[in-house]
């Protein structure tokens, strides 16, 4: 595919420029940095400039996870340095999130695209129920739970948002508050495991993608667009205060179900690309 880099570079550059803006806007309004907005814009940007079905949706999820980078460890070294982060549940979760990471970006080299869409349409679709229902946390303890039980639900957030090519900032908001940890503490340690989750994944991504080079947009590393990361993070920081702004001036109950009906369109974009 990049043996004609003229056009191509014009039009991925103007189809990212675009993405960013748009991914910025709505992660501002939700309050939702990672890939469950990357993910779906940067799909359709691909569908646009003409990558191949079987690896658009690797492409995708590495191009998401090296997005997420700077967001991620920028957002937990301010966490850190207001003492926010849990350092226990940190540490428990640290190795096992990394090998679940190591483990999905590996999938990426033999695993077929539908893998990840279903992935992504599965959570996705959980997560825009609970908050299309309303329902509040259920927290199951007081406390964490023992180390093993910590280190299986550690490695579940790393592959699975390794396949999502999310930050797992929703997943591991919803692990802290059933066990009774603060809202504050939730978001300030999702953001460390970020770190472990992004980096890793991103570089996993790059190589699992380097045998299909040939089949991948111009300037990138395997599964990685260079133009795609460093545009979508640029537009995306620029225009994401504009959506802070708008959040404020909404109530929040209308904000979670306009995610909810984000999240859930989202997913039956791709079951509808599975199924199609």
């Amino acid at each position: 595919m990049n043996a004609l880099p003229g056009n191509e570079i014009l039009t991925l550059a103007i189809a990212l420029i675009l993405a960013g803006g748009l991914a910025g806007l709505l992660a501002g309004l939700f309050g939702v940095g990672g890939g469950a907005i990357i993910v779906p814009i940067l799909y359709q940007t691909f569908i646009v400039i003409g990558v191949p079905d079987d690896v658009r949706m690797p492409l995708t999820v590495g191009t998401s996870l090296a997005v997420i980078i700077p967001t991620a460890i920028t957002s937990y070294l301010a966490h850190r340095k207001k003492g926010a982060v849990d350092e226990v549940a940190l540490r428990l979760w640290a190795l096992p999130c990394v090998i679940g990471v190591v483990l999905g970006s590996a999938a990426a080299t033999f695993a077929p695209a539908a893998l990840f869409k279903i992935v992504f349409a599965a959570v996705s679709a959980a997560i825009g129920v609970r908050l299309l229902v309303g329902k509040q946390e259920t927290i199951i303890a007081k406390d964490l739970p023992r180390p093993l039980p910590m280190r299986i639900i550690g490695f579940a957030i790393g592959i699975l948002s390794a396949l999502m090519g999310i930050s797992g900032g929703m997943l591991t908001n919803m692990a802290m508050l059933m066990f009774g940890r603060s809202i504050h503490q939730a978001v300030a340690t999702s953001a460390g495991l970020g770190v472990f989750i992004s980096i890793p994944g991103a570089i996993g991504y790059a190589l699992a993608g380097w045998p299909h080079m040939s089949e991948l947009p111009a300037f990138s590393i395997g599964y990685v667009s260079l133009p795609g990361a460093v545009l979508l993070a640029a537009m995306g920081m620029w225009v994401a205060p504009l959506g802070a702004r708008l959040a404020h001036a909404i109530p929040r109950r209308p904000l979670e179900l306009a995610f909810a009906v984000y999240l859930l369109t989202m997913s039956a974009r791709f079951v509808v690309a599975l199924v199609w």
